[in-house]
């Protein structure tokens, strides 16, 4: 009588396929991608998202993947299950440089943000005018039309509720720091990320500030807390 196949011999077709979508430094990814290769065990992807608890929780995540060709399929259609647009940056450790080239613009854009809002708003102008006004002109960015500062601006962002929720200044710091270290590592000085993570350090170390949502830099900078 024959046996059922296992599952790992119904599947044996096709290689095992490790997904990991964390944000970490390239180097540490291409050093276990290089270890499940060596070893056989299948194939190893890196696949970070961007989007945060807003984009979650629509189902509207953006992953960035670096991966072989011949199996970018497959991931497509799994990660495809949770976001929107899946975006093929080249080889293995591909996607986790594109992260985090990103959030080093957004770890930049969300202080200038909240500084440029800070600043009209002290100025006298009202808050939805001056974002609406900033969002219909060259100086939109998603800081400002999404996940704006200023609470009560953006419907739904964290500021609307006391900073809660959202991505916290110490994971935004962590992947700023990352970016740096790796940019450093390739021979590239990033000159304004040294200055932005001495702000979100300054941040985080505030009790009142601490754990929320890194766009909350924009009380630290009026001086609210």
């Amino acid at each position: 009588m024959l046996r059922p196949p296992t599952l790992l011999e119904s599947s044996s077709k096709k290689p095992r396929l490790f997904i990991d979508c964390s944000t970490i430094d390239p180097k540490s990814s291409s050093e276990v991608a290089n270890a499940v290769h060596s070893s056989g065990q299948g194939k190893f992807v890196d696949a970070p998202m961007s989007g945060g608890t807003l984009a979650a929780n629509a189902g509207k995540l953006t992953f960035m993947i670096g991966a072989s060709q011949d199996v970018v399929g497959r991931v497509t259609e799994i990660l495809s299950l949770m976001g929107k647009r899946v975006v093929h940056l080249g080889p293995q450790s591909s996607g986790l440089k594109g992260k985090l080239a990103n959030n080093y613009l957004l770890a930049i854009n969300n202080i200038a943000t909240a500084e440029a809002m800070n600043m009209g708003i002290r100025w006298g102008l009202d808050g939805h005018a001056l974002a609406d006004m900033i969002n219909t002109s060259s100086g939109r960015c998603w800081p400002s039309e999404v996940n704006n500062p200023v609470p009560g601006v953006s419907e739904g962002a964290p500021a609307a509720n006391d900073y809660v929720g959202g991505f916290a200044t110490s994971l935004m710091n962590k992947d700023l720091g990352l970016a740096m270290k790796s940019a450093t590592e390739t021979g590239i000085e990033p000159r304004l990320g040294s200055v932005c993570r001495e702000i979100y350090k300054m941040v985080e170390a505030n009790d009142k500030l601490k754990g929320k949502d890194f766009s909350v830099v924009y009380q630290w900078l009026k001086g609210a807390a």
